[in-house]
C-alpha cells in the first residue's frame, strides 16, 4: 500500500509540474502528460520510496502550506542577516559547527530538514548521523546543542512532524 501512495504522489507530482509547463492548456498536452506521468510513475525504481514517509490527511496538506511561507520567512530574514555581516565593517562573524538533535523519525523527515538548514544563509548541514545534524554556522550564537536546535530547527521540526514525522 505505501508503494501505491508514493506512485500516486510522483504522477500527481509530474503530472501538476506538466500542466504548469504546458499553460494553456490543450486536452492533448492534458493527456499526453497523463500518460507520460503515469509511466514514469508505474515504472520500478526502487522498491520502497523515501515518498513513503509523506502523510496524505488534510491536517499534513495544511502545514505543508504553512511550511512554506515560514521556510519563506526564515529565507529572507537570514538573507538580511547575512547582508548585514557583510556590508558591516567589522564584519561581525563568529563561524563554527554545531551539533544539532531532531526529533524527527523519518530518513524524508531529516532530508527536509536538513536542506532546508541548507538552503538558508548562514547555515549549511555537513553531516547527519541518525537524529543528529551538523551544521556550520556562520555566527555561533550558542554551543549548547540544547540552545542551537532550537534557534536552528525549532521554526522548521513542528511543521515536519505533521507533514512525515
Amino acid at each position: 500500500m505505501k508503494t501505491l501512495k508514493a506512485r500516486v504522489l510522483v504522477f500527481l507530482t509530474l503530472w501538476g509540474v506538466w500542466l504548469v509547463l504546458t499553460a494553456p492548456w490543450s486536452v492533448q498536452e492534458a493527456a499526453a502528460g497523463a500518460v507520460a506521468a503515469f509511466l514514469i510513475a508505474a515504472l520500478p525504481f526502487f522498491p520502497s520510496s523515501p515518498l513513503e514517509d509523506l502523510r496524505l490527511s488534510p491536517k499534513a496538506l495544511l502545514y505543508v502550506v504553512a511550511y512554506a511561507f515560514v521556510f519563506l520567512k526564515a529565507l529572507v530574514l537570514s538573507n538580511l542577516d547575512v547582508a548585514f555581516r557583510v556590508l558591516h565593517p567589522k564584519l561581525p562573524i563568529a563561524p563554527g559547527i554545531v551539533k544539532v538533535k531532531t526529533k524527527l523519525k523519518t530518513p524524508l523527515g531529516r532530508l527536509l530538514l536538513a536542506n532546508s538548514i541548507t538552503l538558508t544563509p548562514g547555515t549549511i548541514t555537513v553531516e547527519t548521523r541518525g537524529q543528529d545534524l551538523y551544521v556550520h554556522w556562520i555566527k555561533v550564537a550558542d554551543a549548547d546543542p540544547v540552545a542551537a536546535t532550537e534557534a536552528i530547527v525549532g521554526d522548521f521540526e513542528k511543521y515536519l512532524e505533521v507533514i512525515c514525522g
